[in-house]
């Protein structure tokens, strides 16, 4: 019997599959480091140390991982409705505008956990605003949402250049970016949580509360897909859009909702750059988090459980990178996106390389765990 679709056991299909893609991406990695002349496994240990040897690295790999899973949850939200949101970078750029005008009207006014709740529906908000368009063209329309969610990236690229250029940014400043926040509006900052376990962190690492909000946010998503008439629809439509008409499931309305809530949380992916670190809205900020978050989701494999483990591993390859192309002058910067790229590649394109011949290893071993008939007289 063929068993390239048989099912797999949970800890083979969310565990080790994405394990194998991603040791494979590393070993193609270490073979390229080669190639310029580089030892792989120095620069593995180099890698890692400058990640999670430090109090101070952990910091910073944490501060990336913030917003990749802000991200990665926005993606895998509207992946489960058979939604393929490209558009996290837009959304994620135009959720600053929100905590930026949030901030700038109340960083003299209020402390800052009063301000945070404001910009935190002002992140949300113009996120989820920012994807509602393409929501009702994919809806009502048949736009393709890849499509109008790609052009939609460029549309807020350019439409904060206006903005922080003609509007928010400041009498006599050349920068283009809006003036710095007051204390009421400075997310505090959590080293000090890695300094009870003796770790060291200096106060000027960008780690803060976003993180919490972030943890709370993969919570939520958990509760919201799996524990609620809502992400029973939205699975269901995700898995057959035939199946969840009949059971009177609205196209528009799953289509327009999930893609209300995706750009939310690709929305408040703003609040840990704007508020956590920089305290301003400058250009770029987002730093292509929102493409990374398609990667995050997909070696997440759309799960909660999975995302915040692979934002934490790009969190490692930002940080990590930066103190390797800083050790070893022969491994650039662009090296370093070369191994992101890989990553991506296996545990994005390429995940299901290894599947048939993992299925068919455990069909020869453990039929049952495949759901297939258990063997009887010696023959299957």
């Amino acid at each position: 019997m063929s068993t390239p679709y048989a099912k797999l056991p949970r800890w083979v299909d969310y565990g080790l599959i994405p394990l194998i893609n991603l040791l494979v991406a590393f070993v193609v990695a270490g073979l390229v480091v080669m190639l310029v002349g580089e030892n792989p496994f120095r620069a593995a240990a180099i890698l890692v140390d400058g990640a999670f040897g430090s109090g101070q690295g952990i910091a910073y790999t944490l501060y990336y991982a913030t917003n990749f899973i802000f991200t990665g949850l926005a993606v895998a939200v509207a992946i489960h409705a058979g939604l393929f949101n490209i558009g996290t970078e837009g959304q994620a750029y135009v959720g600053g505008l929100g905590v930026g005008l949030v901030c700038l009207a109340f960083d003299s006014v209020i402390p800052w956990y009063l301000t945070l709740p404001i910009a935190i529906i002002g992140a949300a908000g113009m996120g989820a605003l920012w994807a509602l368009v393409p929501a009702y063209l994919q809806a009502r329309r048949g736009s393709h949402i890849v499509i109008t969610t790609i052009m939609f990236n460029f549309i807020a690229a350019s439409l904060m250049v206006y903005l922080l250029v003609d509007l928010l940014k400041p009498a006599g400043s050349m920068a283009p970016q809006t003036r710095q926040f007051l204390e009421g509006a400075q997310l505090p900052k959590i080293g000090w949580i890695l300094g009870e376990f003796g770790l060291t962190v200096r106060a000027s690492a960008p780690l803060n509360v976003a993180f919490i909000l972030a943890i709370i946010a993969a919570i939520g998503v958990w509760l919201v897909v799996w524990r609620t008439k809502l992400g029973y629809e939205i699975r269901t439509f995700g898995f057959s859009p035939k199946a969840a008409r009949y059971a009177g499931i609205s196209e528009t309305r799953i289509t327009i909702i999930t893609m209300l809530i995706s750009g939310g949380l690709a929305g408040l992916m703003a609040i840990n750059p704007v508020m956590g670190d920089q305290h301003n809205v400058s250009l770029d900020f987002v730093g292509g988090a929102g493409f990374v978050g398609i990667a995050v989701a997909l070696m997440g494999r759309s799960h909660p459980a999975g995302i915040v483990p692979a934002a934490v591993l790009f969190g490692m390859l930002y940080q990590g990178g930066a103190e390797l192309a800083f050790e070893i002058p022969g491994i650039s910067r662009d090296m370093i996106v070369i191994i992101q790229g890989l990553v991506i590649l296996f545990a994005g394109a390429l995940e299901h390389m290894f599947r048939p011949s993992i299925q068919a290893l455990f069909a020869s071993l453990s039929p049952r765990s495949v759901g297939l008939p258990a063997a009887k007289g010696g023959q299957a």
